[in-house]
């Protein structure tokens, strides 16, 4: 495998499967917050997760570096034509739009990891549901496409198995957060 692949894929992997154990761990930390006993070991879970999403963000932003330096000769309008290009292959729309969500959720998880570090552990945990709902459900929107629609190979039931446990992770921290209130 070429450097440039080895890059781009690492890192996304990097991303992938950095945001699926952080899941994993975050979920333990909220059974363990219901445990009074526990609260010390829930805020240990909270920093691993916050220090893990952290490193799966940047694996997500070397990704793109990557694409753009070995794919797209840091082109937008390449890396547009290609996005268009593989939409076209797949499902017969000549559309590149996807590139823009892309960019969105690279922006998006910048900013969420600058919350937690910025506003503390407590401040994060406590975002209304809609919204720790939706930004999840994003995340595991884009990691099925990105595994399962657009995969292919290995990667495919490996991004149904990622996609199975993140949604059981976040389906957990659901009902502990509505059983807290």
């Amino acid at each position: 495998m070429e450097t440039g692949a080895f890059l781009t894929r690492g890192t996304i992997w990097v991303s992938i499967v950095g945001y699926a154990i952080g899941s994993v761990i975050f979920a333990l930390s909220y059974s363990a917050r219901r445990r009074a006993d526990s609260s010390r070991r829930s805020e240990r879970l909270d920093s691993a997760t916050r220090v893990i999403w952290t490193v799966a963000c940047a694996g997500l932003f070397a990704h793109f570096v990557s694409a753009f330096h070995f794919y797209h000769g840091w082109s937008h309008a390449a890396a547009y034509e290609d996005t268009a290009r593989q939409t076209r292959e797949l499902f017969g729309l000549n559309w590149g739009g996807g590139v823009f969500i892309n960019y969105l959720l690279l922006v998006a998880w910048m900013i969420d990891v600058g919350w937690w570090w910025a506003s503390g552990l407590d401040s994060y945990r406590k975002r209304p549901l809609w919204l720790l709902v939706a930004w999840h459900g994003f995340l595991i929107f884009i990691i099925f496409n990105a595994t399962v629609v657009f995969g292919d190979g290995i990667v495919l039931p490996v991004g149904v198995a990622i996609c199975l446990v993140l949604t059981t992770a976040w389906a957990g921290v659901i009902r502990a957060r509505g059983l807290a209130r």
